[in-house]
């Protein structure tokens, strides 16, 4: 695993375990983060607000399938499953 897939790897447990301190240790300022069909966030200040939305119950469920890494970007492949507040999930 490359020093860039560990980062992404380390943000992955931080998220499962909603370590905030420890994603953000994840994040630069340009962070891009997208969840096809659900929401497309830029930059470290919008992903902040993000991080635990009171929306939802509990730690989500992350799977991840495959990291890609090219010139210095990593994509992390897999699958999110969490609880909203009135039963749904995402």
């Amino acid at each position: 695993m490359t020093p860039n897939q560990k980062t992404v790897d380390m943000y992955m447990d931080g998220f499962r375990r909603t370590d905030r301190p420890q994603i953000l240790s994840c994040l630069t300022a340009d962070i891009e983060w997208e969840i096809p069909g659900a929401f497309h966030l830029q930059g470290k200040e919008q992903f902040e607000k993000h991080i635990v939305d009171e929306g939802f119950v509990g730690s989500p469920a992350i799977t991840v399938t495959r990291l890609t890494e090219s010139n210095d970007v990593v994509v992390a492949e897999g699958s999110v499953r969490t609880q909203r507040k009135d039963g749904r999930f995402l």
